[in-house]
């Protein structure tokens, strides 16, 4: 048979009942062995996990510091097939029951589970009490006896630890133990009945788990009796491959149908809902001023996704990157019964503006009393509109040169769903020339004036590639003392490319970055492209590449950068 028509995948939602763990049973006094009849049935038919349960005890593990928001019951971690205890149930045969008690009365009227029996045979028989047909599973369930040997003075105890053990090989879905009154003494028959062969699985609810890792865990055991122990251990295999990628998900059900096929039931908990709670910094709940959506949007967790703590940690470190949070964590609670969390982001804000100023003093461009006094002040804002924009507006001034800055950056254009950026930039500076042209004797000394207005657009393009493109116009000039434009120097050499009072260049820009990890040993690499417009005649027309690389190296304590540019 083809091994692809061996499994069957089917997603579906389903809805787990609470898991209830099995009480303890009370053992009345019995006939001889008539309480020891121990089935695996129902404890795969009861083995379900509550995955509302399941995302409690998560959230309490992880999230310890959350009980005054959250109140859960913390589920110890248990192997599905062995998260109840296994039952103890009396025998449905009457016949059964009627000879044990026959027997109880021929060897005593009063027993209890300390009063030994001695037993003159053991023997592994099927449920109908003949032979085996398959020696090995005899051999296995003998192998599986510790304490029921021939000629043994036996209790009850000791022959239910045996019943347990036959059923813990687990190749047998039920074991009860007979005793026969024979000629020679009493004969300890363990009626065992044992599995299906393994001839198909059919997965439900398995929607992020691969459907070649389940096949990989079940294609071994295809043909083969199923053995409950290698299942609960394939069924933590698939549970640990949830935790190990941070993924609210687990095996909640399993069965096995007539025909060899095992029905497996996952349940994965996907998002239903995300909120967004301001709190201040002593924690009580607040009025925020940021847009929820302007936050919502950031999370690459999205509704109807399986819940992921390590994306929610990601999400958690790409707000933070916004610049305008001083604290944000991310809640995982359980949407009633349905299966599916609740997500509530908790952010308290930064101060998202302000002013500061700022001076000191530059030696060796001018002279006086003052000489070199040069102060500084701005004024930003990093949440302009509740939208993450932010505005920066600096100046700078000394005796000579001054620098005006006018910085405005949309991190993310509205209704854009490719995270693109906008940058408006304006600038006015005024530097001394004397640094380029030098000492203007019985002159003055010339001073290099700049307009600088540009537009940036942004956008990640691959994970790690990052592209820019924009226009920018500049306006460059020379001008005296007096504030007169000059086009020669004192050699009347020309001071601009034009022969005009100034030079004028639009500049188109092209930008490719590639950006590695935080790790000290990642890569970074720039490639850009600048190509001058011939909006006129006179404006300056030129192309550059430049390219510069860096790489980090770790050598035991030490750290080394390896950093290499080329222009052409």
């Amino acid at each position: 048979m083809p091994e692809s028509k061996s499994f069957k995948f089917r997603s579906s939602s389903v809805k787990i009942p609470t898991f209830y763990p099995i009480a303890n049973h009370r053992h009345n006094h019995r006939p001889l062995f008539a309480d020891l009849h121990l089935s695996i049935s129902s404890l795969i038919n009861n083995s379900k996990h509550s995955l509302t349960n399941f995302i409690s005890s998560q959230i309490s593990y992880k999230f310890p510091n959350l009980s005054n928001n959250f109140h859960s019951k913390n589920v110890k971690k248990q192997p599905l097939l062995c998260s109840a205890s296994l039952a103890l149930t009396k025998p449905g045969e009457e016949e059964n029951v009627n000879e044990l008690t026959q027997l109880s009365k021929t060897h005593s009227t009063s027993r209890n589970d300390d009063e030994r029996v001695l037993i003159s045979e053991v023997l592994v028989r099927n449920k109908d009490g003949e032979e085996l047909e398959r020696k090995d599973l005899e051999e296995e369930a003998v192998a599986a006896l510790k304490t029921c040997r021939p000629n043994s003075a036996l209790t009850v105890r000791e022959v239910q630890e045996d019943v347990h053990r036959i059923i813990g090989s687990g190749y047998f879905s039920s074991c009860m133990p007979v005793a026969v009154d024979t000629r020679d003494g009493i004969r300890l028959v363990f009626q065992v009945e044992p599995n299906q062969d393994f001839q198909g699985l059919v997965c439900e609810g398995a929607n992020v788990l691969p459907t070649k890792f389940v096949e990989d865990k079940f294609r071994s055991s295809y043909g083969k009796i199923v053995n409950i122990r290698r299942l609960d251990e394939v069924i933590s295999s698939i549970n640990g491959w949830y935790m190990e990628r941070g993924l609210f998900g687990l095996v909640s059900g399993i069965e096995i149908l007539s025909g060899g096929i095992i029905r497996l039931q996952v349940s994965e908990a996907e998002v239903n809902n995300i909120s967004v709670r301001f709190l201040s910094k002593t924690g009580e709940p607040t009025t925020g001023k940021t847009r929820p959506e302007t936050i919502l949007r950031q999370l690459n967790t999205k509704k109807g996704q399986v819940y992921s703590m390590l994306q929610a940690k990601r999400d958690v470190d790409t707000l933070l990157a916004m610049g305008i949070m001083e604290d944000v964590s991310i809640v995982p609670q359980p949407a009633g019964d349905s299966g599916k969390v609740d997500l509530t982001v908790n952010a308290v804000e930064r101060v998202s503006g302000g002013i500061s100023a700022g001076g000191g003093i530059s030696s060796g461009i001018t002279s006086g009393p003052l000489a070199g006094l040069i102060g500084s002040c701005a004024l930003y804002h990093r949440n302009l509109f509740g939208r993450n924009q932010k505005i920066n507006l600096s100046l700078e001034r000394g005796q000579i040169d001054s620098i005006f800055r006018i910085n405005y950056t949309d991190p993310w254009i509205d209704g854009d769903d490719k995270r693109t950026s906008r940058t408006i930039m304006i600038q006015n500076s005024r530097t001394p020339g004397t640094l380029v042209h030098g000492d203007q004797s019985n002159t003055s000394n010339p001073t290099i004036g700049r307009i600088t207005a540009g537009i940036e657009y942004s956008r990640p393009f691959r994970p790690k590639w990052s592209g820019t493109t924009g226009l920018i116009f500049q306006r460059a000039g020379a001008r005296d003392e007096k504030g007169d434009p000059m086009i020669r120097d004192i050699h009347s050499c020309p001071l601009t490319a034009s022969g005009n009072n100034h030079d004028d260049l639009v500049l188109a820009k092209l930008e490719s970055v590639y950006t590695g990890s935080s790790d000290p040993s990642s890569s970074l690499l720039v490639v850009t492209m600048e190509q001058g417009l011939p909006v006129w005649s006179e404006w300056l027309v030129f192309n550059r590449v430049t390219a510069r690389a860096r790489k980090g190296l770790v050598i035991g304590p030490a750290r080394f950068n390896l950093r290499w540019s080329c222009c052409g």
